[in-house]
This record gives C-alpha cells, structure tokens and sequence, in this order.
C-alpha cells in the first residue's frame, strides 16, 4: 500500500479496497521499524491516528465522506496540533503542547485525514540542510549521508522513504522546494495569503507560507483542495475563491509561454543540474510550450535582502520565547534578567540565535534605515522584475537548487555557503509568489530539481504544467534505493 499515490489511495479507499485504518496502521508499523535510519519524525501518533482512521472508515461506509477521507499524512512540526507536542524541533519547544489546531490541520480533519505524526524540521525553519534540528539531524533516503533539504527535510525524507504518502511542510525562502528536489519529490509553495498561517508557528512573518510535499503534482492538486481556505484568523489571508485545482490537470500545454531567466544559469550552477534542466525545456517544447529568455535583473540581491528581513522578522516572534508563558524555563534564576538570559540560551540553538541577533541589529537604532528599510526597497524592486516578465510569459522555470544533495557538515561551518543553496527560491518568497519544484533528473544517483514559478494565484497553471510534465517522463516514480 504504500507505493500506492495520493489519487491511488482516494480511489481504492472508495472502492473498499482496503480500509482507512490498515492503510494507517500500515504506514504506522513502516514508521516504527524503519524511521530510525531517516529521523524523519519527531513524534508518532498511533493511538491518535487509529481512532481518526476508524472515524473516516464510518464516515465512507456512510457515502458522505469528503474525497481525503480516510488518507494518512504527516504534519510538519510547525503546525499546532491539539492536545500533541509541537516542538518546531527546538529544546524552547520541546514541552509545548498546543492548545488549538492550526487552519489548516483543522481542515484536514474536517476532511476527514489522518495524522500519522509531526516531522523533524530545522529549528523554527531555519536552515537548508535538517542538520539544526535539536533531534538530530534527517537523513535523505536517496543517499543517508547527504541532506534531505531543510526546513522541510523531515516531511521530505517521510515521503520519501515511504513512511507517508504526503505531507505538509512550510516555505520560507525555499523550504518546502528545495527538500522537494534533493528527494525527489513534488513540493508547492502557494501563493503568499492563499493558504492560512493561523496556528503555524512564526519564522519570518511576511515569507512564510505553508504547502506541500507529495509524489506527483496530481496529489499535489487533491491535497491543496483542502489546504487552501479563507481564514478571519489570519489577517494575511486572502479572501478569493478557491478552485478545484484538479479540474485542469490535463489541459493541453500549447501556448503556454515559459519564461527562463538567464540569471539562473549563471556561475554556481552545477553543469550537470543545468543540462538536466535544459532537457526539461526541450521536454515542455515537445508538450507545445513556447521558451522565451527573460531577465530577473535583481537576482542577486535576493539572498542579501532576505537574511535582513527575515532574520529582523524571526527576532520580533520569537521575542516571545522567554521562558515565562511556555516553553523552555531555565532552572532557579536569580532575577528577570537572568530567567530571560539562560531560558533563552539554553532553548535556542546556534543558527536560531545567530539569526536573531542579526535581526535584533538590523532593526536597531541607527541601523533601520541603513539595513531593514533598504532591504524592503530592494524587495519592491525584486518583485517589480516579476511582474514585468509576466506580462510576456505565464510560467517562470529555471533549477531549484545549485546542485543536488550535498553530505552532512560540509556547509554547515559556512553560513554564506548554506543561504546561497536558496538562491534560486528566495526571490519567491519575497514577491510572494507561488512556486513548485519537480524532479527532473539525477546527478550521481541524487534528484535533480526543475523549479515552475507562476503569476499570484496561479497554482492550477503551475500544477497542469508539473502534471503534464510527469505524463511526459518519469522521474517522480523512481524510489530510492533501498525502500522496502
């Protein structure tokens, strides 16, 4: 069952194939004897996820059920879940049990999925490689001593691997994209407001959006049905109606402009990811795309402006971690002053405390001006470039990452090495745009990824595009090597 698709399982759910509970109690036991070679879960939900399975079973057995009724997924731990521990993989969390459902877990259950478990992740999303994680760092399962891609790397490695059939994941300047192309896997970061940050703990406020890591862009499509929503909670969202994102999967690709920037193929790119690439343009060609060179003239100022807005950001939420209201305490303080200091100390760790003193600086008196205030400046211009090559193109595509997968600690003592692994993704997020990666090759034996960016609310076009490619090909059915 568990090489079955998410669109596989709908159908043999409905079918009576098999029954919510042994799909989940399947995935369950595969968790259980096989997650200790990827870490790829931080907490399991046995007991939690069997009562919902037998819910969802009662609920088809009735014919009224909801399409992903009865699907078994796994949640990134970022998201709040009612009642289960939601750590965003940092010690400050290790003891929060959230008190509410985030949106869009809750409009999950209300479809009636099931939650395996909350996955591993870099600490509060920040990283690019899964290593920062205060439970270790996740394997990838294409290679066990490279990445998987970070944040997002433990839902990666969990689909990965097989030990769910999708899962949900954040994106920040490339979370959910990037561990989408070092395992091989569809990921989509919708449009910014399209879907809900209630209940998703905080990085970078005005970049994070919340997505999804799948198989194939199809299941892809199912889950952000259910994903997308308005939310009064969240003043951020977007009230604009959501489509069935299904409806166009199979729409011819003739006529479509794609744009390719020329900046994405530039110093720094590996050679072999670049002819992988270039494949996937003579790919969508073939589909009856049309290729158009574009110009994303501010490309290099993405990475510079992102880590002052985003780390300013990240200092301001997470200011709340204090040790007061919850999360970690330190032991007997002397005063305020020293309870702040050590929980603080203590709870984070290096990159969460490099970034929030990075924050903290450029936000400061004297400094505003000279950093946060240009770098919002820099941010209009980097989405000034996007609105005007899509008023010639309809779709953006170029590499998601430099190279593939890259071995555990040989970035990690260089923090400038690391943030440029997201060059090609951050400029998304600061425009906040939707964009979605999928496999398109393999350089020593390790996906390669083909990032799609689209227009503001284009994620149907974005997933006909990925579909049709994956008619067309068939790397989003290879496995890694070595899954059961």
């Amino acid at each position: 069952m568990h090489q079955l698709t998410i669109a596989e399982l709908v159908k043999g759910l409905r079918n009576k194939d098999f029954s919510s509970v042994e799909v989940t109690q399947h995935y369950l036991d595969r968790i259980a004897r096989l997650d200790k070679t990827y870490n790829s879960y931080i907490t399991t939900t046995p007991a939690l996820a069997l009562a919902q399975a037998s819910a969802a079973d009662k609920r088809l057995a009735a014919g009224n059920a909801p399409a992903l009724c009865g699907v078994p997924i796994a949640h990134k731990d970022i998201f709040c879940t009612i009642g289960v521990r939601t750590s965003c993989a940092s010690k400050m969390l290790d003891n929060f049990i959230a008190p509410y459902n985030a949106t869009i877990v809750e409009n999950y259950l209300d479809s009636g999925v099931v939650m395996l478990g909350k996955t591993n992740m870099d600490e509060f999303a920040m990283g690019s490689s899964n290593e920062t994680s205060y439970y270790g760092p996740v394997k990838n399962p294409w290679a066990t001593d490279c990445v998987p891609g970070g944040s997002s790397g433990g839902s990666a490695a969990a689909v990965a691997a097989h030990l769910a059939p999708a899962a949900t994941a954040s994106d920040t300047g490339g979370s959910i994209r990037q561990p989408a192309a070092h395992c091989g896997l569809t990921g989509i970061k919708p449009t910014y407001g399209r879907v809900s940050r209630w209940g998703m703990i905080a990085f970078a406020s005005s970049l994070d959006q919340a997505g999804i890591l799948s198989r194939t862009a199809e299941d892809a499509a199912i889950l952000l049905n259910d994903m997308a929503s308005y939310d009064t909670k969240d003043s951020t969202s977007v009230d604009r109606e959501v489509p069935d994102y299904t409806a166009t999967l199979n729409d011819s690709l003739k006529g479509l402009r794609i744009g390719v920037p020329k900046e994405y193929f530039g110093e720094g790119l590996n050679p072999q990811t670049a002819a992988h690439v270039e494949a996937a343009i003579k790919v969508y060609e073939s589909l009856g795309a049309t290729i158009h060179s574009i110009s994303l003239p501010h490309t290099n100022l993405s990475v510079p402006a992102y880590y002052v807005i985003a780390p300013a950001e990240c200092s301001a939420n997470l200011s709340r971690m204090d040790g007061v209201r919850y999360g970690h305490r330190c032991e007997n303080p002397k005063d305020l002053n020293d309870l702040y200091m050590r929980s603080r100390s203590e709870g984070f760790g290096d990159e969460v405390k490099r970034r929030i003193l990075v924050g903290a600086y450029a936000l400061s008196a004297g400094y505003y001006d000279a950093y946060y205030s240009k770098a919002q400046k820099v941010r209009r211009l980097i989405k000034q470039d996007f609105v005007d090559a899509f008023q010639s193109v309809d779709v953006i595509l170029g590499p998601t990452s430099p190279s593939p997968a890259f071995q555990f600690g040989s970035k990690s003592k260089d923090p400038v090495a690391m943030y440029l692994e997201d060059i090609y993704t951050i400029a998304t997020n600061l425009a906040g745009l939707p964009g979605l990666s999928i496999p398109c090759g393999f350089v020593d034996s390790k996906p390669v990824g083909l990032q799609l960016i689209g227009n503001f609310f284009a994620e149907a076009q974005l997933l006909n595009a990925a579909h049709q490619f994956q008619q067309a090909t068939n790397f989003h059915q290879q496995t890694a090597p070595g899954i059961e």
